[in-house]
């Protein structure tokens, strides 16, 4: 079957990048790449498992409480806070 194919300058340079590298026609380096893209997009997409932190002890808490913006800064910059 033959087909006209308007190509982006980008997807024709790998193209011809791919063919001479494999030194195989233009119509075999994109109907395998046509293949491979077809499989890829009919295929379900692979599930992933979700990211996980683990938890870290970070000791107590060295201030009551961060309302007050200057004792924590104090305690933060490790200065004595009077």
């Amino acid at each position: 079957m033959r087909t006209t194919l308007s190509l982006d300058k980008d997807v024709a340079a790998q193209l011809e990048r791919l063919r001479k590298a494999r030194d195989a026609s233009y119509k075999e380096i994109v109907n395998e790449a046509l293949r491979r893209g077809l499989r890829e997009m009919v295929s379900r997409p692979k599930r992933r498992s979700p990211y996980r932190t683990r938890a870290v002890s970070l000791g107590r808490c060295r201030i009551a409480s961060i309302d007050n913006i200057s004792e924590a800064l104090a305690v933060a910059e490790d200065e004595s806070f009077k």
